[in-house]
């Protein structure tokens, strides 16, 4: 996903009836699943800064993996300085992959591959450079 979770999120068919292609709205699930952020010093659902969509705690998180039978949820939207980072003991993972974000943050970025074994590995990627090394998780399935 790119940004978050919703608190209008009840299934994964409310995704997929949504129609596409969209203007995105103020508010509702569609702005939730762009613009949520997770923050690990809340619990439940908090209001964000940005004046859109919501933040979500780590209870908010185990629920939803919980009752959508999920391990993990991924997503972008961030900026994260290692150019990736965990958070909800590994329940939830943001990847950013642009370096140097618009020329105003030092971050590294980071891509993340998935092994047959459902095994996490992120390269790292540094301002312009190829990538210069491979960071091996420790989530497994």
């Amino acid at each position: 996903m790119h940004g978050g979770l919703s608190p209008e999120l009840t299934s994964f068919d409310q995704i997929r009836l949504l129609e596409r292609p969209t203007d995105v709205p103020d508010f509702g699930l569609l702005c939730d699943l762009l613009w949520a952020d997770p923050d690990k010093d809340i619990s439940g659902w908090g209001e964000l800064d940005k004046g859109v969509s919501f933040q979500f705690g780590p209870d908010t998180i185990s629920s939803f993996l919980e009752q959508f039978e999920l391990q993990l949820i991924c997503r972008a939207h961030q900026v994260v300085q290692d150019g990736y980072e965990f958070m909800a003991g590994r329940q939830l993972v943001t990847i950013f992959g642009a370096t140097n974000y618009c020329g105003e943050f030092d971050n590294m970025g980071a891509i993340m591959n998935v092994d047959k074994d459902l095994t996490c590995h992120f390269e790292v990627l540094t301002g312009c450079q190829e990538t210069t090394e491979e960071h091996r998780s420790n989530w497994r399935r």
